[in-house]
């Protein structure tokens, strides 16, 4: 029987490895998984490569891992805000490395690594720093820049429902990063508002099929 149901959030992440890279959903606070975050602090794996829209706000989930220097590198598109205080005094004591990709090309990047995508060529960037170093291309007379996919060996995402075979249904826009971000890690770690029996999730709604999700943790315990 499959049942992708973990019994708490520790034993969900037991298995991340120093030197994993992680991607985080999340619109900054709409959609963060703020208690997979804070087990995986508890956790204790570190050097980690987070792959994040932005980079913190304020005192709580991704800002808390920051906190902790738990992360080596972070790839985002909007690092710095008036509550990101956390990454900025890492930056600036020349602590953590920073990637800074446009919001588009991020969500591009991520989606092309679940779809097998190589790479693709995008306008975005080009003729800024951010162009510097890659291949670039004039096609049918515009000039774009190559990007490459982003791959992770765990997304960490949250969502409205699930079902015990992965099934992921969200609520309005904590959508966001997580659907693609599941289909480009090699692992998924759900953490959900309720669990439901096979059968009850409208094949309709579902947004993200079981079959790009490895785990799934109920807030307060598993049902």
């Amino acid at each position: 029987m499959i049942n992708k149901i973990c019994e708490s959030y520790a034993s969900a992440l037991a298995d991340v490895r120093d030197g994993a890279t992680v991607m985080i959903g999340g619109f900054g606070n709409a959609g963060m998984p703020v208690q997979l975050i804070d087990a995986l602090i508890d956790q204790g794996a570190r050097d980690l490569t987070i792959v994040n829209n932005n980079a913190g706000n304020g005192d709580t989930g991704l800002a808390a891992l920051l906190k902790a220097k738990r992360v080596r590198k972070i790839i985002c598109s909007f690092p710095r805000q008036t509550d990101s205080w956390h990454f900025d005094a890492l930056y600036r004591a020349g602590e953590i490395e920073l990637e800074l990709t446009p919001q588009g090309n991020l969500a591009e990047r991520i989606r092309a690594a679940g779809a097998g995508i190589g790479g693709f060529f995008t306008p975005t960037g080009y003729g800024t720093m951010l162009a510097e170093g890659k291949e670039t291309r004039l096609i049918d007379g515009r000039h774009y820049v190559l990007e490459y996919p982003i791959h992770a060996d765990f997304a960490l995402i949250k969502a409205l429902r699930a079902d015990r075979w992965g099934n992921l249904v969200y609520r309005k826009t904590a959508r966001n990063f997580g659907p693609i971000m599941a289909m480009a890690a090699r692992c998924t770690i759900a953490q959900v508002d309720e669990v439901v029996a096979l059968g009850e999730l409208d094949p309709e709604a579902i947004v993200t099929p079981g079959i790009f999700v490895q785990r799934v943790v109920r807030e307060g315990g598993p049902q």
